[in-house]
């Protein structure tokens, strides 16, 4: 990869998850990055990006923007693909008429979920909804558009920053005496932390004359599995050991929880690639679970 010590790593997503994280463990590793998310760079507006992204001259760039409202995607399939599909595909574009690394963000909702073992990267993919559809054909797009690509999958991701299923828990678990909580969808819980820290060690490795060695379809997911249920739970028990109030969660059925996108059953995802190529290997997720909640419980987010 190109000097970052003189070109900076572009972040695309400002407020994001990933891209909060992305910030955050660049600058404790002292890894000069630029994010930028709307208005500076919409990926609603593609043939703005393009010119806006040669002018930063970044060493690499990171996609870390997506729709993610998986629900809201059913009805509005046009925004999915033109943020998930047609935006990340001019990133991508934009990363091969600079001649950089395109690190592209994707998704387990490319599965359909009924595999009973870990996928690998490897296994057909099936989106059931539109959010998924969209990811998938936004990880042909960004391949088709630069050979010097590399996606990576994850999964139920979390953290001190913005909106997702921790942080909702606790939130619950401050308002009610009980809480339901789906138990026949499993899963591997990921800190966008340890994403962030994942990409970071990966990047240095990105050798820009040996692409063959690194691009492609790689899965980064937290270690072990859980279900919804289990997580939740988990969450709560951390809590309670940082002086919250403990609330019994009780296990449900996706049946008993209706949405309207389907959720996959199965999002395990098999990282075994990643260790062998990148010697990359994210912690056990109860360990990364116990540093989220101890931050949002001492309002540190």
């Amino acid at each position: 990869m190109a000097n970052t010590a003189e070109r900076p790593i572009l972040i695309v997503g400002a407020t994001g998850q990933v891209a909060r994280a992305l910030i955050e463990r660049a600058a404790r590793h002292g890894v000069a990055v630029v994010a930028h998310g709307r208005p500076v760079l919409d990926l609603e507006k593609p043939a703005g990006l393009g010119s806006a992204i040669v002018d930063i001259r970044p060493a690499a760039i990171i996609n870390a923007a997506a729709y993610t409202a998986v629900d809201k995607a059913e009805s509005e399939p046009e925004r999915a693909f033109a943020i998930n599909r047609d935006g990340a595909a001019a990133l991508a574009r934009a990363a091969a008429v600079l001649d950089v690394p395109f690190v592209h963000i994707s998704t387990d909702y490319v599965y359909d979920g009924d595999k009973p073992a870990p996928y690998v990267e490897d296994d057909p993919t099936a989106p059931a909804g539109v959010y998924g559809r969209s990811k998938l054909e936004g990880e042909a797009a960004v391949r088709a558009a630069w050979g010097k690509t590399i996606v990576l999958r994850t999964a139920w991701v979390y953290s001190p920053f913005g909106n997702n299923f921790v942080k909702t828990m606790l939130r619950l678990a401050s308002e009610r005496d009980r809480l339901r909580v789906v138990a026949d969808q499993v899963g591997s819980p990921t800190s966008a932390l340890d994403i962030a820290e994942a990409i970071l060690a990966i990047l240095p490795k990105l050798e820009p004359d040996r692409p063959e060695a690194w691009a492609g379809t790689y899965h980064l997911a937290g270690g072990g599995e859980a279900s919804w249920c289990d997580l939740a739970r988990a969450t709560l028990e951390v809590a309670a050991h940082h002086g919250r109030r403990a609330v019994p969660v009780d296990a449900i059925t996706t049946a008993d929880y209706p949405t309207p996108a389907r959720r996959p059953a199965n999002s395990r995802l098999d990282t075994t690639r990643l260790a062998e190529t990148f010697g990359v290997r994210l912690p056990p997720w109860r360990d990364s679970l116990e540093q989220t909640v101890a931050r949002l419980v001492a309002g540190a987010g």
